[in-house]
């Protein structure tokens, strides 16, 4: 009841969700129907699926792609790359709660349409412009002293942004609200539908930049764009058809709360503010000189620019968007999981450059990879039954204890046999004496690392000239033959930790997912969301971070500590959270 007032407080709607007795009832009824599977194939959930296929694989093959044609482009160098990385995070981390809130406040079929819209358009005309750069680049170098070179550099991020800022939106609009609407808010099939569109985005992440990857290495970039921009432009007709008819079928899509106009919103902002600066009294007062001013203000307020009110209303939306995301009862879930993006306990290209830094060989990497993936569809499998047997909470605490037990390996891989970790650089207050020491004792463990020819402080992310990207995997030309490492113990903990790990990862995702989905009121879904997007793209840049501040492989043990302590905090506050929910179930029951 408290989260039912609580929402028509806010303009919200918090509906019921059906139990799991009344959707196996259903489903007996629906598999005794004949031609069930011709129902299923032209149903709403197939053609999410479809679409959610689509737009995923597309994503996954420019997000490769994009980054190859950028180091491409500036001469094999990671400059173009890390702007680019930069500005996506830094315009989701800023816009994601107008995004979010832009998502709540329009009917659901123009924000999908929209977004794929721009989306789509964006990479098009991103592929031509890269086409046209690769095709005539010594013409463009010459023209007004490089300065168009740079100006298609500047064109090629911007569009690139544009086309994941509309990503994001989409991905808001489709797997946080329409999915909810569709399932008729049953946990069940929203449970259902949630780890099946995970495991389409945990094959599509493997396959997709093989794909596009074999396409570039066989042919040329400029083939690997034309194959980029024709995928688009098909998938924009296919998306936007099955959305159309999603929408259609399904009636519940197009009812909405209302949204407020600009104006409106800002007045009523303006004077909410005003409200609570006075103290929220609730007597009326008689006409002194401080309402006088307060009621002129107010007036000068609504006399102002278009563009300056419009500016106000965005900064105020961004305010009251963060604090919607804080005063959410699954606020500490959600930052738990943000927190688990503050790792180097991954498949990206700071692991795998780790792992060739110690003898591991770019097809082995490729292999533990695939079983990477391979377990974190096992996690998918084990959400579903875990909530229907204990409950969405009880999962989400058991996901937690799994990921922290497998991650106690990828620790103790720090310290065994193999690890390049000196430990001088934890105690920089010993003395010179107790250095020289511990600097011998290093000298002996790096008897068991993979030196390179190129020299003992090989970064981990080396120049790329001599690296070929393959699904985010580092391939190395100039591998050192007839090398091996005395001891693999270290690097097999890690793998092994990093591999077994996913299970519980994506089982503890896809729970703080349908928390979200099921706990925040209807005409807030959109931005809530949109401020987790920030959080998480926030907590992913200090791991970027970190490596920075870190670029060894004798420092890399550090960083696996940093990450298992900031995933620690993370399951931490999972851990409040759930403790809060039980206490507060117990009260009302």
């Amino acid at each position: 009841m408290s989260q039912r007032a609580d929402a028509s407080r806010r303009g919200g709607v918090v509906v019921e969700f059906e139990s799991d007795d009344i959707r196996d009832t259903r489903a007996k009824k629906r598999r005794s129907v004949p031609g069930s599977a011709l129902i299923y194939l032209k149903g709403p959930k197939f053609l999410i699926y479809v679409s959610g296929a689509l737009s995923m694989w597309g994503d996954r093959m420019w997000h490769f792609a994009i980054s190859v044609f950028l180091i491409e482009l500036y001469g094999r160098n990671l400059l173009l790359t890390a702007v680019f990385g930069l500005v996506v995070a830094g315009s989701v981390l800023l816009l994601g709660a107008l995004i979010g809130d832009w998502v709540d406040r329009n009917p659901r079929n123009k924000v999908a349409h929209a977004s794929l819209f721009i989306q789509n358009i964006s990479v098009t005309v991103c592929s031509i412009v890269l086409m046209l750069v690769f095709l005539y680049k010594q013409r463009i170098e010459q023209i007004w002293d490089g300065w168009l070179t740079v100006v298609c550099y500047t064109v090629v991020i911007i569009l690139a942004d544009v086309a994941n800022l509309a990503s994001t939106a989409l991905t808001i609009a489709i797997q946080r609200d329409w999915i909810v609407v569709i399932t008729g808010y049953n946990r069940g099939h929203l449970a259902g539908m949630n780890a099946t569109m995970r495991r389409i985005d945990q094959v599509t992440n493997i396959l997709a930049p093989l794909a596009v990857g074999q396409v570039m290495t066989l042919a040329s970039n400029v083939v690997g764009c034309g194959f980029i921009l024709g995928w688009n432009l098909v998938s924009l007709i296919v998306e936007f058809f099955f959305l159309s008819r999603v929408y259609r079928i399904v009636p519940a899509l197009s009812i909405k709360p209302p949204a407020e106009d600009e104006e409106q919103a800002y007045l009523q902002m303006t004077k909410r503010r005003r409200s609570q600066d006075q103290g929220n009294v609730a007597q009326l007062q008689p006409p002194t000189e401080g309402n006088c001013n307060t009621s002129l203000r107010l007036k000068e307020t609504t006399t102002l620019p278009l563009c300056f009110r419009r500016f106000r209303w965005l900064v105020g939306t961004c305010k009251d968007g963060w604090r919607a995301y804080y005063r959410q009862p699954v606020f500490l879930a959600g930052m738990g999981l943000a927190f688990l993006y503050t790792t180097v306990l991954g498949f990206d290209c700071i692991t795998t450059g780790y792992a060739y830094t110690q003898g591991i060989s770019g097809s082995l990497l490729s292999l533990l990879m695939g079983v990477s993936a391979m377990t974190g569809l096992m996690g998918t499998v084990m959400f579903t039954r875990l909530r229907k047997t204990y409950g969405l909470i009880n999962t989400g605490i058991i996901s937690s204890c799994l990921h922290l037990g497998c991650l106690l390996l990828c620790v103790c891989s720090v310290f065994a046999p193999g690890s390049p970790m000196d430990l001088s650089l934890l105690m920089p207050y010993i003395t010179a004496n107790s250095s020289a020491e511990l600097g011998g004792i290093a000298g002996q463990r790096q008897k068991h690392t993979y030196s390179l020819r190129v020299g003992s402080n090989q970064p981990l992310l080396p120049d790329r000239s001599s690296i070929h990207w393959t699904n985010n995997t580092v391939l190395f030309d100039n591998v050192p033959s007839g090398t091996a490492p005395e001891s693999y113990i270290s690097i097999i903990l890690l793998f092994l930790g990093v591999i077994t790990a996913r299970i519980g990862l994506w089982s503890f995702d896809l729970t703080v997912t349908q928390l979200l989905q099921e706990n925040i009121c209807e005409s807030e879904r959109g931005v809530v969301n949109g401020v987790q997007s920030s959080m998480n793209y926030l907590m992913d840049l200090l791991h970027f971070i970190m490596v920075i501040s870190a670029p060894q492989p004798q420092h890399f043990g550090i960083l696996v500590i940093i990450s298992v302590i900031f995933i620690t905090t993370g399951h931490t506050m999972y851990f409040l959270y759930a403790h809060k929910a039980k206490k507060k179930r117990r009260l009302h029951t």
